[in-house]
């Protein structure tokens, strides 16, 4: 008589559930969630107490906008300190002292503001420390995780630390709109002020094993050397790129969207409600997160990130507010489930000595063109109309992302059948060099052709990943060329002010593709173009005059 087959059972609920969990047995990570949840709470509701704080001190819509900016600046101008001091230092110790001045930063506030001696250039004070803050404490928290859990837990874990911020973003502003009529904005400044208080206190009781720190190194031998990292590893910092193309085309939508909703949707409560979809759909991106986990973790993500033009599209071809909230909480469930996907293979596949340093360099290259989408939103949607930018938003965000699937490397990153996430191989040609410091160019080549007011940068020799030039002219307002030698040719967006040029170009070529940012800072400093075969992208400041805008 032949054995009858033997069939295991399916998984329980239970049992799935107790999987998603996993993390949350181990204490040091248990910690780290419990600091991390109570300063999610607090934030939800001091994003709109700080709003209603500065109107509270006589403040106008102006100082509002002048203040987001400010915590904005700050932010990016410390990441890459913040990724150095996190990889130099027990990273534990990084986010404590980050958390213990935001603690004071809005206990300062808190009673400023109740004791009415507040002033609006006192909150643009309290916003760029906090931002400098965070841009210690995030680099430091996102590597502490690998230390914290198995490499088989970082997805769960990831995506349990973003959870309770989803749930918080959906009655946290209704929540800070009662709470700011009854009590005054002082008071939620002094409960953000408590939940570090928390988060601290979790923190100093969190211990992981000791790990190895770098023998000691000069700051831009430091960041020199996270540069390196990202640039031999093409899949990274071509999705950056990509990246930086969404979170700029996303600006659009921000912007625009209240003038819509106050024109054609019904007011204020229309873009309410449409805001509120945020965290409609990020709960459900968050809970998948626990529980799917791709075999091509990075495809999957790119194919998720294109959901990015999702929003613009509705907000740009209809009047619908339910479309909206549609688009927007799709878009959120995606943004949550790749975020995860994304920081976790990252964890896996970056070696912890560099980890916040590339962690640092992720959150630059993503974040740093986007307030230039803040600032040329209004003036185009004026020149050529609210539905022709917002379709045009759509594709800057949606069409970089998926020709990323065309990088082999995108492709090459997948789990074993065991469950581990692997690599495809590193790009090395040439180490790092550091020829000249103090202009900080010989993280990408050895040596530079000075930029002309025509707006070329040559690039010879001595690259991390090889030599490249890049040809950049800029025609009219908003609109620009870029041509990549060899490549191909583009379009891109050019901002002149003054004898700055801040520009987004790309540039389509085989078999990756290209982008350039342009932008004046402390003097010429080119981080450059970098060549991956035939095809140059990379990130380029320089501080030529740009051609006049007409």
């Amino acid at each position: 008589m032949a054995d009858a087959a033997v069939t295991e059972p399916k998984p329980s609920r239970r049992s799935r559930f107790a999987d998603a969990v996993r993390p949350l047995a181990s204490r040091p990570y248990r910690l780290m969630w419990l600091g991390s949840t109570t300063s999610s709470l607090g934030d939800a509701v001091v994003e709109i107490a700080v709003v209603f704080a500065i109107l509270h001190v006589g403040g106008t819509a102006s100082d509002i906008g002048i203040v987001a900016a400010i915590q904005t600046i700050a932010r990016i101008a410390f990441l890459l300190a913040g990724g150095v001091w996190a990889d130099r230092l027990r990273r534990q110790y990084v986010m404590l002292a980050a958390d213990a001045l935001r603690a004071a930063v809005q206990a300062l506030l808190a009673v400023l503001l109740l004791t009415g001696h507040a002033h609006v250039w006192e909150l643009g004070a309290g916003a760029a420390l906090y931002g400098a803050a965070t841009s210690f404490f995030n680099p430091a928290s996102t590597a502490l995780v690998p230390e914290t859990v198995p490499a088989e837990q970082l997805q769960e874990a990831n995506s349990l630390l973003g959870l309770p911020g989803s749930f918080f973003s959906v009655g946290g502003p209704a929540a800070a709109g009662v709470l700011i009529a009854v009590f005054g904005p002082g008071w939620l400044f002094a409960g953000d002020a408590a939940s570090f208080l928390v988060s601290l206190a979790c923190l100093a009781r969190l211990r992981v094993p000791a790990r190895t720190l770098p023998p000691p190194a000069s700051f831009l031998a430091d960041l020199a050397e996270g540069w390196h990292e990202l640039a031999i590893r093409p899949w990274y910092w071509i999705t950056l790129l990509a990246h930086a193309c969404g979170n700029f085309s996303l600006a659009a939508f921000l912007v625009l969207g209240p003038v819509i909703a106050a024109r054609s949707l019904g007011g204020a409560s229309a873009w309410g409600l449409i805001s509120a979809a945020w965290g409609i759909g990020a709960i459900p991106g968050g809970i998948l997160a626990l529980r799917v986990k791709p075999r091509r973790p990075l495809v999957v993500g790119t194919l998720l990130t294109t959901l990015i033009a999702l929003p613009p599209l509705a907000l740009g071809l209809s009047r619908s507010v339910v479309l909206i909230m549609a688009a927007l909480a799709v878009f959120a469930c995606e943004v949550v489930w790749s975020n995860s996907l994304w920081s976790t293979t990252m964890q896996v596949l970056i070696p912890d000595k560099v980890r916040s340093r590339v962690d640092s360099y992720d959150w630059l290259i993503s974040l740093v063109i986007m307030p230039v989408g803040f600032v040329v939103a209004g003036p185009l949607a004026s020149s050529i109309g609210f539905t022709a930018t917002l379709v045009g938003a759509a594709v800057v965000g949606g069409v970089p992302t998926a020709l990323t699937l065309l990088v082999p490397g995108i492709r090459g990153v997948h789990r074993t059948p065991a469950g581990e996430i692997v690599g495809p191989g590193l790009s090395v040609r040439a180490p790092v060099t550091l020829s000249n410091p103090a202009a900080f160019r010989a993280l990408v080549a050895g040596s530079w052709t000075s930029p002309t007011t025509s707006g070329t940068v040559a690039v010879e020799g001595g690259g991390l990943v090889g030599d490249a030039v890049g040809v950049g002219v800029g025609v009219g307002v908003g609109v620009g060329v870029g041509v990549g030698v060899g490549v191909g040719v583009g379009v891109g967006l050019v901002l002149r002010l003054g004898g700055t040029v801040l520009g987004l170009a790309l540039v389509l070529g085989d078999p990756v593709l290209g982008l350039g940012l342009d932008a004046t800072l402390v003097g010429p400093i080119e981080l450059g173009l970098i060549r991956l075969g035939a095809t140059w992208l990379g990130l380029t400041a320089f501080g030529a005059a740009g051609p006049e805008a007409t």
